[in-house]
């Protein structure tokens, strides 16, 4: 498409990491990390500086990401660790309205190339007309198993790149098509396995590096292990550093031939580009290796629920913005749609907003919205509600709680959910989250209520939702963590 002006719509292109930390960008004040391509395209485009996934885990937050719905409204609660594809597989949002739906409703070619993790790999959803997509969950970094369309192949090579040339291959072919495209690229990095995974021009970049963003701090008393290391981690944490910095420095070079690509093809003024991750990640971070399910309980530290969010979008998105808002995924839809001159209001139905506004965006003229500044995140019994200056976090059925007071304690170091002096302060963050989650929640599908371990789910869930869950095995005979 080349974006004349009959055509009225831009293109998309929306880049997914894997457990990326909103601290591991170098746009967002991390000096030893390497992102030279995501650093222009922030510069060239807006940053958020606080956006929160729904969930610290990778596949419902990635629901959340495409339907704007919290995981107690579209049932995908834990990663998903049943049949990824054949007959036994099935597709976990299922008549969940997603804003690709909407998108090929407009009249968009749909491309996917990498990571879908949401069930039924080998089957192509509806306005795919081109459908790479990862088997499982995680793989490693050589010879991953992918599915073209419902064949399945093997991507030979580094698989970053393999990633980005099938993006690049479809830009080439869309260019030569009337109408405008969505391509989804959903990396499978900077996940692990860290260790002697990525290719020498990178990991060399960090041999020597001091990675005093990620100091190594003693491990949280509810650190999870496998395999002889921390469950989101490996056993030697200098080596996990350099993968984990490689990782994403070699996917920032990947997403820079992708960019080159499109501006060679003279479309790079007609397409918005977005780059987010599904969940954050600590590398050591509050003595934690992983995200959301790197601790039992699992924990809500900004460090597992934040990622980095970046929008660039000629003439609709504001240069070198940086939004300060508490922005959520279940906000994400809406605002896709509206910076595509598109109407996102079926997606607002629930607890998301667009902040197309926000960005400097002209879709409609509309003035900000004067929303409340609070997120929300829930992972199965665990939940969340931030404000700029307070966090509290409940478990259900018995705790343990916790209450943050960040304008003292950005580095929430000191739970104060016992201090008598702030029990008005807890009480009124909890009654709003229950309120909150009794509003937007389905009865079927709440997970307050199910044993969501961080082990793994199986099956939708149905008649029996205990069945949907698999046992926690962090003795190192359960799932990796995905």
């Amino acid at each position: 498409m080349t974006g004349d002006a009959g055509r009225g719509r831009p293109n998309i292109i929306v880049f997914l990491s894997d457990d990326q930390g909103p601290w591991a960008l170098g746009a967002a004040g991390n000096p030893e990390i390497r992102t030279p391509v995501l650093d222009a395209l922030a510069a060239r485009g807006a940053r958020a500086g606080r956006f929160f996934c729904t969930s610290p885990v990778c596949s419902p937050a990635r629901a959340s990401l495409l339907t704007g719905r919290i995981p107690s409204a579209h049932g995908v609660h834990d990663y998903l660790d049943g049949p990824h594809a054949g007959p036994e597989s099935v597709d976990h949002l299922d008549g969940v309205p997603a804003f690709t739906d909407a998108l090929a409703d407009a009249g968009y070619r749909l491309g996917l190339s990498g990571k879908w993790h949401l069930g039924a790999s080998d089957v192509p959803r509806r306005g795919f007309v081109h459908w790479y997509a990862l088997h499982g969950g995680g793989s490693p970094y050589h010879d991953a198993p992918m599915y073209r369309g419902s064949t399945p192949e093997t991507a030979t090579g580094y698989l970053t790149d393999a990633i980005a040339d099938d993006a690049i291959a479809f830009l080439e072919a869309e260019a030569r098509e009337p109408d405008p495209f969505f391509l989804a690229v959903n990396f499978t990095a900077p996940h692990k396995p860290f260790a002697g995974q990525h290719p020498d021009e990178f990991t060399e970049l960090y041999r020597d590096c001091a990675f005093e963003s990620c100091p190594q701090e003693e491990p949280h008393p509810w650190l999870q292990h496998l395999h002889g290391g921390p469950i989101g981690g490996e056993p030697d944490a200098r080596e996990a550093l350099i993968g984990y910095f490689a990782a994403v420095t070699a996917m920032d070079a990947a997403i820079g031939r992708v960019l080159d690509r499109l501006g060679g093809l003279g479309l790079a003024q007609d397409t918005i580009v977005v780059f987010l991750s599904d969940n954050g990640f600590n590398a050591g971070h509050h003595g934690i290796w992983g995200k959301g399910n790197g601790t039992f309980p699992m924990n809500m530290y900004d460090e597992s629920v934040m990622v980095p969010f970046i929008v660039a979008a000629p003439g609709r998105v504001a240069e070198g913005l940086v939004v300060d808002d508490l922005l959520s995924a279940y906000d994400f839809p809406a605002t896709l749609l509206e910076l595509a001159g598109l109407d996102g209001s079926a997606f607002e139905s629930g607890p998301g907003r667009s902040f197309a506004a926000r960005l400097g965006s002209a879709a409609d003229g509309r003035a900000p919205e004067d929303r409340a500044v609070v997120v929300h995140s829930e992972y199965g019994p665990v939940r969340m509600i931030r404000t700029h200056g307070r966090k509290y976090v409940h478990r259900f059925p018995y705790g343990p709680h916790e209450f943050y007071d960040l304008e003292a304690d950005p580095g929430e170091r000191v739970n104060l959910v016992d201090d008598p002096g702030r029990g008005a302060e807890v009480q009124a963050l909890r009654h709003r989250m229950h309120g909150w989650f009794a509003e937007h929640a389905e009865r079927a599908l709440d997970g307050a209520v199910l044993p969501v371990f961080g082990a793994g789910q199986l099956a939708p869930l149905g008649d029996d939702p205990l069945s949907a869950f698999a046992a926690p095995g962090w003795d190192g005979a359960g799932p990796a963590a995905v």
